[in-house]
């Protein structure tokens, strides 16, 4: 607890409700928030309504789940680690919450989540990108998700067109919800620290969400953030990038009669496939402990795009004639916004050039 001596072993211990002792794994990304002003900062701010059901996400030894039940309806828990859930039943049997608090021992990405009206979390840092989308792809859409994030990737989740960490990571969550953040959470609030600072950032699903094929979407956006400061004439003049767009608009001439040429869905119904498209970002910063998994741009798929140096000139003006007409040809990825991105889609389905 706070103000208690940590062991300096293999792990750390913090002591449990009934005395004993916890050990916490940092490969497990177990950093237990003990600021109690924190946390009430954070369930104060989420909005809490007493009808909802609120979702918590590694709830350890559950500092953050007795708020939300003093608060909630109730709350459904997913832990993965099966001490902690153990902990947490003995936390609040005999207690009033105990009949509202129902826990999920499982991986969060692996489980079928239930219904439920806002997620609340302290998650692993290294499960944030997949997480992310995953809540994003529930269905029914909840009414907000307040998630503490590493601080460079909650910052990359609500950078603006022209901030230095706006990627494709900005541009694909912010095409399905509103994000804004919350407060920033340094590391010594943590038992054990982690290595960085953290951040809250409030996710608020879209409704409607645009009428566009992710899969094509997400072709796009990935070529464009190839080198997010270059500009799209200069990318798209790539070999490799007209190869595969040449590939894409051959095969769609050939089977026009058949499925969807325009690349737009045909209805509102979003599947979770769609959504999961986004989750594989190369650009990505799912991190533990400020380690990168990943460079800021897209280089392995640069070097992909040009192994297939093929180049049809015909077709070449056809793509600069698509930049040129939506005035694209100088601008840069990096100054983009959703409704840019979403022009310059329609624009190339319109000519025909898809990109799945």
């Amino acid at each position: 607890m706070a103000g208690g001596k940590i062991q300096r072993k293999r792990h750390q211990t913090m002591k449990g409700i009934g005395g004993g002792g916890i050990p916490f794994e940092k490969f497990m990304g177990q950093h237990i928030l003990k600021n109690p002003s924190m946390v009430d900062s954070i369930v104060q701010k989420s909005g809490i309504k007493p009808t909802d059901v609120v979702l918590e996400i590694g709830p350890g030894t559950g500092n953050l789940t007795k708020k939300l039940l003093e608060c909630a309806k109730s709350v459904v828990a997913v832990e993965v680690d099966p001490r902690m859930v153990l902990e947490l039943n003995r936390r609040f049997q005999g207690t009033p919450y105990a009949s509202r608090l129902k826990v999920i021992e499982g991986d969060v990405l692996k489980c079928d989540l239930p219904y439920f009206d806002i997620c609340v979390a302290n998650i692993p840092y290294k499960i944030s990108s997949p997480l992310t989308f995953k809540l994003l792809s529930h269905r029914p859409l909840f009414r907000c998700a307040v998630i503490m994030f590493q601080q460079e990737f909650a910052m990359r989740l609500v950078a603006n067109p022209g901030d230095s960490l706006y990627c494709r990571l900005s541009v694909n969550t912010q095409l399905l919800a509103r994000v804004s953040h919350i407060m920033k959470v340094s590391r010594n609030n943590f038992r054990p620290p982690p290595k960085v600072d953290s951040s809250v950032v409030r996710i608020e699903p879209r409704q409607p969400l645009p009428r566009v094929s992710f899969k094509e979407w997400d072709g796009l956006v990935r070529i464009c953030f190839i080198k997010k400061n270059k500009t799209l004439g200069a990318l798209f003049k790539q070999k490799g990038v007209l190869t595969l767009l040449e590939k894409n608009y051959k095969t769609l001439q050939s089977l026009r009669l058949s499925g969807n040429p325009e690349g737009i869905a045909e209805g509102n119904e979003i599947t979770s496939e769609d959504i999961n498209v986004l989750a594989n970002l190369m650009d990505d910063i799912s991190m533990a402990d400020g380690e990168r998994e990943n460079g800021d741009e897209d280089e392995e798929m640069d070097t992909e795009l040009s192994s297939n140096m093929s180049e049809g000139s015909s077709f070449k003006d056809k793509v600069m004639g698509v930049l040129q007409e939506g005035d694209f040809l100088d601008k840069r990825a990096s100054k983009l916004s959703q409704v840019d991105f979403l022009y310059l889609l329609s624009l190339f389905n319109k000519a025909g050039i898809h990109f799945s």
